[in-house]
């Protein structure tokens, strides 16, 4: 029989939780199990490959320090992990022993949480053990607080054992609605991805192409507010004024990897989007520029002489765009 403990505590020399797992190890070792201690604080690194462990045991101990409220940030941490990355399979049927010892009020509701977590999971939970311990050295010399605990790892061996059948509760029900939420990926595929979430520089890389993807369709929405292409060629088309011959523009918006080819014959002006190295004036500028420009706040000559613009071609016909152009 294998039985990991999982310890969500601070690791510090009076924690109660510490004696009283001492103590029920002791008792499971005498009974031939093998144990295995994960003190949660030294795996905060990679906490989300630590559910892979699961796999290797036959039932679990919970064991966490509650010092001013709830099971702690690493034990909290680690039931998100088993939820997103955890295999169900895996869980579904596993015994859970709970081990709450509090240095202030709430230990039952702390040690309920571990206990409905781990029926969300899938997992049995069991009774288990809480107490407050107001001084660790008068907890440790009362011998039938002793005897409580030992009495407690037999029991955790008998329930392991004897495959104990436990009745159906709500929270199983509730489990099946919640799971289907969640991503349906096989125990392989979730034991990778841990894996990827436990490598920093994965992770980083992820959120930088996330943060690129965001801003791309940010710039995507907001030219479909504005008309999308349209409002890059039409806008021209419905605000051309008269121009005598003929002249071809292209207007690069910068930021927004958007050129428009503007084509004017006389009277006739027609738009595209796309390129050309054929322009006789051809302008770059910020998407906020061109929408200064075509909302009738700035004009092509001002740009320029901010340096909001840049231009090629003759300086005449950038004048001209003003007149060619009434915004």
């Amino acid at each position: 029989m294998k039985i990991h403990v999982y310890y969500g505590g601070r690791g510090i020399v009076d924690d109660p939780t510490i004696y009283a797992l001492d103590k029920m190890e002791g008792v499971l070792k005498e009974l031939n199990v093998d144990i295995t201690r994960y003190n949660l604080y030294d795996y905060k690194a990679n906490i989300t490959t630590l559910c892979n462990t699961l796999k290797e045991a036959d039932a679990v101990i919970l064991a966490t320090t509650l010092e001013w409220y709830g099971i702690g940030g690493y034990m909290q941490q680690f039931l998100d992990v088993c939820w997103m990355y955890g295999d169900k399979e895996t869980i579904s049927g596993m015994y859970m022993f709970p081990l709450v010892m509090a240095k202030t009020y709430g230990e039952r509701e702390a040690k309920n949480t571990l206990m409905t977590a781990w029926e969300l999971l899938g997992g049995v939970p069991l009774d288990g053990l809480c107490s407050y311990v107001d001084d660790r050295l008068e907890f440790e010399l009362n011998k039938n607080y002793t005897a409580i605990l030992e009495n407690a790892a037999e029991n955790l061996y008998r329930a392991v054992s004897k495959k104990l059948v436990t009745l159906p509760t709500s929270n199983g029900v509730i489990k099946k609605n919640v799971i289907k939420e969640a991503m349906s990926l096989t125990p392989k595929e979730t034991e990778q991805l841990s894996k990827y979430v436990a490598d920093e520089n994965y992770v980083q890389t992820q959120k930088k192409d996330i943060e690129e993807l965001s801003n791309i369709f940010k710039n995507m929405l907001a030219s479909q507010d504005n008309g999308g292409d349209d409002y890059y060629t039409k806008t021209f088309e419905k605000h051309f004024n008269t121009y005598s011959g003929h002249l071809t523009i292209l207007i690069n918006i910068t930021n927004k990897n958007k050129s428009v080819i503007i084509d004017i014959d006389d009277d006739r002006c027609g738009t595209k989007m796309g390129t050309t190295d054929s322009a006789d004036v051809s302008v770059k500028m910020q998407s906020d520029t061109f929408d200064d420009i075509v909302g009738g706040r700035k004009t092509f000559q001002r740009g320029f002489m901010s340096g909001e613009i840049t231009y090629k071609g003759d300086l005449a016909k950038l004048r001209k765009l003003d007149t060619i152009f009434t915004f």
